[in-house]
């Protein structure tokens, strides 16, 4: 991965970010397979604030995906990570923190106020994501559901992604 970039999507990734995604989920559990369909209508919502892709020779073999999320409490310009998708050939070799610390910038130079996530806290704790009392995604255990602020405190609230999340 010696010409590994990290670069927003353009219009000719899309049909290469919907196989990555395929790919990336094919066999991973605690999940419903609908992560590019997600991608596909929150970019065809106008939600989706950031896509990156990571591309290696011409290739698109990553992408993360970053859109609004509403709190109860009112807190404003809170985003999710997710889905975030990496070829299966090549996991393990870093590029997924890459994805992820390329997408933390970006959140931060459009003066983000935080991030959340639903993920395995034994990995995106590295990143700065912890679970936080009184931030609640319903429906899930409070380990998996993480943030990260960019400023001094944490909203309290139920957290509800975009309706794109919940297609089937």
């Amino acid at each position: 991965m010696d010409a590994l970039v990290i670069r927003p999507e353009t219009h000719n990734d899309i049909e290469a970010v919907a196989s990555v995604t395929t790919q990336a989920f094919l066999n991973a559990t605690h999940t419903s397979h609908t992560e590019q369909l997600i991608v596909k209508a929150l970019r065809e919502a106008q939600a989706l604030t950031i896509s990156l892709v990571a591309v290696d020779k011409d290739t698109v073999v990553g992408h993360v995906a970053l859109s609004p999320v509403t709190i109860s409490d009112g807190a404003v310009n809170w985003y999710g990570l997710g889905p975030i998708s990496v070829l299966p050939e090549q996991q393990g070799h870093g590029l997924g923190s890459q994805l992820m610390h390329r997408a933390i910038a970006e959140l931060k130079k459009i003066n983000a106020a935080g991030c959340v996530l639903l993920g395995d806290p034994n990995y995106y704790q590295r990143f700065g994501f912890k679970p936080i009392d009184g931030l609640v995604l319903e429906g899930v255990p409070p380990e998996y559901f993480q943030a990260i602020s960019f400023v001094k405190d944490f909203p309290e609230g139920i957290v509800s992604y975009h309706p794109a999340f919940n297609i089937s």
